[in-house]
């Protein structure tokens, strides 16, 4: 199942997507949120797919909430004015709704939102406890999981950084989906667009980590306090 909210602001609009997702059997609706900061707490807490966002809304637009998340879950937008048809695929929408839409053009959507899920599932696969194989500028690749080490969100991207590897991995694929293969007892999401090897930790403090290799990454407010209890449950103290 491809698990997706749909944001907007208009209570009937998004009672009647609401009601058009309930007719795909691959979609489950896990919210129905009216503004982005109430989506924005909905992706904090689950693991979500695809969104289907309004752009005119209060506060904060459609556009710049997909903007503000580094890397967004799968977007179609929905709108009434085509003007802002353009900006919407400049971040990535796999598709674009005008307003009103029928459950039919939903569904052609949500085809397209199936396509792109399907792909990004199959670029990388568990072989064991060591190791994983990625789906890469068509081939697959074998790497090592102590070898990774740290992981770098790029819009729907992500680059995988190897130990004595001057050339990074790039592959289709999310971080929460990449956050949740990696084994948890080695790797730590540190920041919105950053998972980090545990063991390649040369220095860390509040607000930045240094790896062996040098490389310096920032910690985002939302996981500092459990990256600061893992130091802290390694602290050697008298």
């Amino acid at each position: 199942m491809i698990k997706c909210i749909a944001i907007d602001d208009e209570p009937l609009a998004l009672k009647q997507i609401a009601s058009y997702i309930s007719k795909v059997p691959y979609l489950e609706l896990v919210a129905s949120c009216k503004s982005a900061d109430e989506a924005e707490k909905v992706l904090k807490t689950n693991s979500i797919d695809a969104m289907f966002v309004d752009i005119n809304m209060p506060d904060m637009n459609g556009l710049d909430f997909v903007k503000s998340l580094g890397q967004a879950p799968i977007v179609v937008f929905t709108t009434a004015y085509s003007e802002y048809a353009v900006d919407g695929y400049k971040v990535n929408a796999v598709d674009y709704l005008m307003k009103p839409f029928g459950p039919e053009e939903l569904k052609e959507a949500a085809d397209k939102v199936k396509k792109q899920f399907d792909l990004r599932s199959a670029a990388i696969s568990n072989i064991d406890d060591d190791c994983v194989f990625i789906k890469t500028e068509h081939k697959i690749v074998r790497v090592n999981i102590g070898d990774i080490t740290y992981v770098e969100a790029m819009s729907e991207y992500l680059r995988i950084h190897i130990e004595n590897q001057q050339k990074s991995i790039v592959v289709l694929l999310s971080m929460k989906k990449m956050e949740e293969r990696l084994p948890a007892s080695r790797f730590m999401r540190i920041h919105r667009s950053h998972i980090i090897n545990l063991k390649k930790i040369k220095e860390a403090t509040k607000s930045f980590v240094t790896l062996n290799d040098g490389v310096e990454l920032p910690i985002g407010d939302l996981y500092k306090e459990n990256f600061m209890a893992y130091i802290n449950s390694k602290f050697m103290s008298k």
